[in-house]
């Protein structure tokens, strides 16, 4: 990145740090039953609620006593299920339809990120009419109350109940736009580890690495304050200790419970300090390709790590300390080494892959400028990067090369990109 913008990003990002504490962040209240969900809408004057889901959890009928609760509390409803993984302009507008055809005065989103963020862009649109959700992408720009909002996560990972963000999909550009607003965080989050026991493996796996991710990228940015970081800190410790036990099995409530929790607490830090470069190759995968967020997301973190280099060195330690991944022998480079392998064997052992495959080099170029453009300025990411570097990351998380080659990438990074897990040793 030349020193020109270089110098713009960090200044803007100073900005907004100097900002945050004067911001009108909020946290939402948390229920812990969908039965609280239906006693508090019908207490709020609720007459008809939306529920925004998807195909999958009306299959599978997770939906079921959501229902049966609204039933008992003599509260109408509708259901909106077509809402689809990396969910689309075309979601938001035909549920806001459907939302303003049948009288609805509030809002469910039940199911992953996917349908939370479907949920917001909902709101986001019966808070403002007259403005498409195309017109509403961006920061600030909704700036108005949205109908109440109950967040219902059935996935522990994109802590979506707790963020001002609301990330969707334009199907003919094949990009991903995000909606910033702190109007979108919902009023109330259900957390019920029990509508997370079903969860097959897999998004087991990745929607709790995408919660590392998230507590991950806020910890190591430049936009951090003691609170975000305790947040952090919280986050990466809980997954480090009952993500692979939630992940073996399904059933486990306290695995569960604490995952569901360490997702939250990894919302609320990034959704003030912001996420990273790991996030915008990841929306940018997702809009041209459709790629899973968690999966992407799962896929690509420990890649940057080791392209950040001496950059994150110090605070990857103290992660590494938190976890008890590294021991007090250790330095920072030791231990920073450490907490990233420490990353990638959970990718390992949960059968993530350690590239993402299938993607034609052609569209390196097209994607790092999508990314490019959502993450500079805004994202304080510990090293900058432009989009011929971003194109050079696609390559590295593709496995186009075997190695980074970057300035600020450490000697160790540029040796140890591709070593092999089996040649990583923990120390006792």
């Amino acid at each position: 990145m030349n020193t020109l913008k270089k110098a713009y990003c960090r200044v803007y990002q100073a900005g907004f740090r100097l900002a945050l504490p004067l911001l009108p962040y909020r946290e939402p209240k948390i229920l812990k039953t969908v039965g609280g969900a239906a006693k508090l809408i019908r207490a709020k004057g609720g007459k008809k609620v939306m529920i925004v889901t998807d195909a999958g959890i009306t299959k599978l009928g997770i939906h079921e006593n959501l229902i049966n609760q609204l039933k008992i509390q003599g509260v109408d409803y509708v259901i909106y299920d077509k809402t689809v993984p990396n969910p689309t302009f075309d979601n938001v507008e035909e549920a806001y339809a459907l939302y303003k055809k049948e009288g609805c005065d509030c809002l469910i989103g039940l199911g992953g990120g996917s349908s939370m963020d479907c949920a917001k862009g909902v709101g986001a649109r019966a808070a403002r009419p007259k403005k498409t959700i195309d017109k509403l992408m961006g920061k600030f720009k909704v700036f108005k109350k949205i109908p109440l909002l109950i967040a219902i996560p059935t996935t522990a990972g994109t802590g979506s109940e707790v963020t001002v963000a609301s990330v969707l999909t334009n199907s003919e550009t094949q990009t991903k736009y995000p909606i910033y607003d702190f109007f979108l965080i919902p009023y109330y989050a259900v957390h019920d580890w029990r509508l997370t026991a079903g969860l097959p493996k897999h998004l087991t796996a990745t929607t709790g690495m995408d919660a590392l991710t998230h507590a991950v990228e806020a910890y190591i940015g430049r936009s951090t304050t003691k609170h975000t970081r305790k947040l952090s800190e919280d986050a990466v410790k809980l997954i480090h200790d009952n993500l692979y036990d939630a992940y073996l099995d399904g059933h486990n409530e306290k695995a569960r419970q604490n995952i569901l929790y360490a997702s939250y607490l990894a919302g609320a830090s990034f959704t003030q300090s912001y996420v990273g470069y790991v996030h915008g190759l990841a929306h940018a995968l997702g809009g041209k390709y459709g790629t899973p967020h968690g999966l992407a997301n799962s896929v690509i973190l420990p890649h940057f790590l080791r392209a950040y280099g001496k950059a994150v060195e110090k605070k990857l330690a103290k992660l590494a300390r938190i976890t008890c991944e590294a021991n007090v022998f250790d330095d920072d480079h030791a231990a920073c080494e450490k907490f990233i392998s420490w990353v990638e064997e959970m990718n390992e052992k949960m059968e993530i892959p350690r590239y993402i495959e299938g993607i034609d080099p052609a569209d390196f170029d097209f994607m790092a400028g999508r990314a490019d453009k959502e993450a500079n300025p805004l994202y304080p990411v510990p090293v900058l990067m432009d989009k011929n570097e971003l194109v050079k990351m696609y390559r590295v998380v593709c496995g186009n090369v075997r190695e980074h080659n970057f300035k600020k990438a450490s000697e160790a990074g540029l040796r140890e990109h591709d070593a092999h897990r089996a040649h990583v040793k923990k120390s006792s």
